[in-house]
């Protein structure tokens, strides 16, 4: 099977990060290089000015084409931002009289359906994710496939995702600017869990909090499926603002201070604690109280969290995540942040890093096991699992062979009178059984082409 190179582009707030990598040995991804800028033109996960945005995608895909010595013409993208919305809708369909049991076809015409779902002026659906599925009205467990099942109705809950269609668009065009295709369009807290999460966190219940620059991303796992997702419009900028108007400092300044000195909760830093910070031109060094500052960083990450904390209970799964929380992106770096987690959410908490899914190169993993690479990192997984899939279903359809033939041959010299000779009906091809996630990852290949192009 060929190891195909896949190329992933985080556009975030703060940072615009490109990977290029493939698969590894022991089912991981080798990280052929990667190039980070400072991201401009993007505010809370928009792209607000595209010819900025393209020129700062141009160069991080830059550095790391030449990092991998590798051309780069086509990316998968990940999307974020404010204007991300979610809901559940029911769809069902008659399974036609022909059809013994349930076929592939069946199972991709109910998927189909929910893109004719009314929805709001300037939405596009960008996932569509199967809950529950009911043959008959009878439920199946999530380890049963529909498709195989004798019935003659089938139904089904769904999570569907929308954006904006013109944020959408601004994206393309960023990205096409900057001399690129759009492959695949992935929500970025589905990228962040293929990097942070593993099939026993998505099947135990897990809450993955992605906190990046300008949005904090919220998605829900149970039974290895998603089950909620939600994009708070609340991170880590909000934080440096705070210290910057706090402490009247300038912002890179504040920057610096929070990553370096910050804490989450006040208790952890002593009274008398003082940072000096250097003065503009001939003024004085500015003193700032550590426990001063540890109280700003504490007011709005609570309130961060405590807004992921309302999504967790609006799921209905807040009983369930056996797995906990797992914070990841650049605002779970946090000093303390995982301990105000657990106060808040009253989950067991951990900071997730994409390296356990890496594999030793020549790119360093301690500068790749920072949780701010999880998404990037995330979306060359997705596109890597993407391909093999595809190469796996060319294959399958190489490689068919018709078992019975030979049979059929040999039971008819056993006949003793031959039967007569009837036409028979063209035999229909027999389609691969799949689960629903893989139902899932086939139908959002369309997805890109369908809503923009």
């Amino acid at each position: 099977m060929e190891n195909e190179i896949i190329v992933g582009l985080d556009i975030g707030t703060t940072k615009i990060a490109c990977f290029v990598g493939q698969r590894g040995e022991n089912d991981r991804v080798r990280i052929l290089g990667y190039g980070r800028t400072e991201s401009v033109g993007v505010e809370h996960g928009v792209v607000r000015n595209i010819k900025m945005a393209a020129e700062s995608i141009r160069k991080a895909v830059a550095e790391a084409a030449d990092q991998a010595s590798v051309d780069i013409d086509e990316v998968w993208v990940g999307i974020a931002g404010q204007h991300i919305n979610s809901r559940t809708n029911q769809g069902s369909i008659m399974v036609p009289p022909e059809h013994r049991m349930i076929e592939q076809e069946d199972l991709d015409r109910l998927i189909e359906e929910q893109h004719g779902i009314l929805l709001d002026p300037g939405e596009v659906i960008v996932h569509v994710f199967p809950q529950t599925y009911f043959v008959d009205n009878e439920e199946l467990s999530v380890e049963v496939s529909p498709v195989g099942v004798a019935g003659n109705n089938l139904r089904a809950n769904f999570h569907i995702v929308t954006c904006n269609k013109d944020n959408l668009e601004h994206i393309k065009s960023a990205v096409e600017d900057a001399g690129l295709h759009i492959k695949g369009v992935v929500l970025e807290p589905i990228a962040s869990s293929l990097a942070v999460l593993d099939d026993g966190d998505r099947n135990a219940g897990v809450a993955l909090v992605d906190i990046g620059g300008g949005t904090t991303d919220v998605a829900i796992f149970y039974d290895g499926i998603i089950r909620h997702t939600s994009v708070l419009p609340l991170a880590g900028n909000a934080i440096t603002n705070d210290i910057r108007e706090g402490c009247q400092i300038l912002k890179n300044q504040a920057e610096s201070l929070k990553t370096k000195f910050g804490s989450c909760l006040k208790s952890s830093v002593g009274e008398d604690d003082i940072i000096a910070i250097p003065g503009i031109r001939s003024q004085a060094p500015k003193e700032i109280s550590m426990k001063n500052l540890a109280g700003i960083i504490n007011a709005r990450t609570q309130q961060i969290l405590e807004q992921v904390d309302y999504e967790i209970q609006l799921s209905g799964y807040s009983k369930k995540l056996i797995a906990g929380v797992v914070l990841t992106g650049g605002g779970a770096r946090l000093r303390n942040i995982k301990e105000l987690a657990e106060l808040i959410t009253r989950n067991d908490t951990r900071i997730g890093t994409p390296d356990e899914h890496l594999e030793r190169t020549n790119v360093p993993a301690d500068e790749l096991s920072h949780p701010m690479y999880a998404t990037g990192i995330g979306l060359v997984l997705y596109g890597l699992e993407k391909s093999e899939e595809r190469q796996r279903l060319e294959a399958e359809k190489i490689g068919s062979v018709d078992i019975f033939s030979d049979m059929d041959s040999t039971d008819s010299q056993v006949d003793s009178e031959p039967e007569p000779e009837t036409k028979k009906a063209p035999e229909k091809k027999k389609k691969a059984q799949i689960r629903p996630d893989e139902a899932i990852s086939r139908f959002l290949d369309k997805l890109f082409s369908d809503n923009i192009e």
